[in-house]
């Protein structure tokens, strides 16, 4: 491209064009052409990853069902004060929605979801519903003689609180909180708190296959870097070559070998090393190991490529100048080897906290994670909505250790600096 350069005019290109105008196409054609690169990727995210969880969070939240089938008494319900029991016009409103809910044979559904918040809403909707057709005014006497629960304000109070289009109830019931009859919310009582203790089963089990893995998968990857490339290159396959095997099928083999007649039972009973069978699966020692072997490349992987850009002269400069090879290895390499620790750990951790087929099948009633208690609520409850929420609960502990881990490794940056 040809500038003119007459000192006396604009800079110009050879075709007239002014050469800032020409220099700001140029920009916008190379801006769009890097947009057209990644939008493909862009797109990818969008569609797989960020559409799902903005689904899974409006599920989570969603209570759309009880204003679109109790239409009436929602409308009906909003003046209410919350003391004794509501004015009459409410009654009536009930009384046109249980007839509705009759006809429609949807009165069913807004009574399980009700259920949720109140035990026996369920049976008191379809009760009444049944005597929908003898309703007549006054509809509040009407009601309670249909059924005495309506003489209980507790199931208005909570058909009150229950009444809009989005509820926090679910999100507040996987931390094992809930609403008081007052409206505050509060802990659930002991022996109905269970997902906080799931929770924490779950962080820790994979806080100990983390760990396990750490111990296994560092020695590994420090062999690896320091072998001849031909050598390393060949042990390297080893370590990909799981991922090669089906997930189901690695599982079943562990399955195989720690039963109580597996092959290690079996070889321990052989060798005298034992006289009873050892209880390695259906527990928290299978769920480990089980785990432990699927996830290890996960840390070996990270840990191989920090070391291998480790400049081995360091370590000899170190024993040069007085240090013994353990407190060089201590003081020096493994240092330098934290930012693949954490990648390594972060790595396995999150993908160990939603584990699903593993602890499914090797583990017992005792190592239930929170990615069974999700299937449990989609496939036996048939509460996608509480499997949402739990889902969401889970998103959000993963991202605040993500924060934490972002957090800790910008000090250590700062410091290094």
């Amino acid at each position: 491209m040809a500038i003119a350069t007459d000192s006396s005019q604009p800079l110009t290109t050879a075709d007239g064009t002014p050469l800032r105008q020409s220099l700001r196409r140029a920009e916008r054609l190379n801006k769009l052409r890097a947009f057209g690169l990644v939008a493909p990727l862009f797109l990818f995210i969008l569609v797989f990853f960020v559409f799902p969880i903005a689904k899974l969070a409006s599920v989570s939240v969603d209570n759309s069902i009880v204003p679109e089938i109790l239409t009436n008494t929602v409308e009906a319900i909003q003046d209410w004060d919350g003391t004794d029991l509501p004015p009459e016009p409410v009654w009536k409103a009930m009384a046109a929605d249980l007839v509705e809910g009759k006809k429609n044979r949807n009165i069913a559904k807004v009574g399980k979801r009700l259920n949720f918040e109140k035990p026996g809403f369920r049976r008191l909707l379809i009760k009444s519903a049944r005597k929908a057709d003898k309703l007549e005014a006054p509809y509040k006497e009407s009601l309670i003689k249909a059924n005495k629960k309506w003489a209980d304000p507790e199931f208005w109070r909570v058909l009150q609180r229950e009444s809009g289009d989005y509820t926090f109830s679910y999100i507040l019931r996987a931390v094992d909180m809930t609403y008081s009859e007052e409206g505050s919310v509060t802990m659930v009582d002991d022996k109905n708190a269970v997902y906080l203790d799931i929770f924490g089963r779950t962080l820790f089990i994979s806080a100990q296959v983390t760990l396990t893995c750490l111990l296994l998968g560092f020695p590994i990857a420090y062999l690896l870097s320091t072998l001849p490339a031909k050598t390393g290159n060949m042990l390297m396959i080893f370590v990909l070559l799981p991922f090669w095997i089906s997930l189901l099928v690695r599982t079943t083999a562990w399955i195989v070998l720690l039963q109580d007649q597996g092959v290690i039972n079996s070889a321990l009973i052989g060798i005298g090393v034992i006289n009873e069978p050892l209880e390695l699966i259906r527990n928290r020692v299978g769920v480990v190991v089980a785990m432990t072997h699927i996830l290890l490349p996960f840390m070996i992987l990270p840990l191989y490529s920090v070391m291998k850009g480790i400049n081995p002269s360091l370590m000899r400069a170190a024993k040069s100048m007085g240090a013994n090879p353990a407190i060089a290895f201590w003081r020096v390499y493994t240092p330098l080897t934290v930012p693949g620790i954490g990648a390594g750990g972060l790595l396995v951790f999150i993908i160990s906290i939603g584990y699903y087929i593993t602890p499914a099948l090797v583990g017992g009633p005792k190592d239930i994670m929170a990615s069974q208690l999700i299937d449990i609520q989609m496939n036996q409850q048939l509460n996608w909505n509480m499997a949402s929420a739990i889902g969401v609960v889970l998103l959000a502990i993963t991202l605040v250790l993500f924060a934490i881990y972002n957090r800790l490794v910008g000090i250590d940056r700062m410091k290094m600096g």
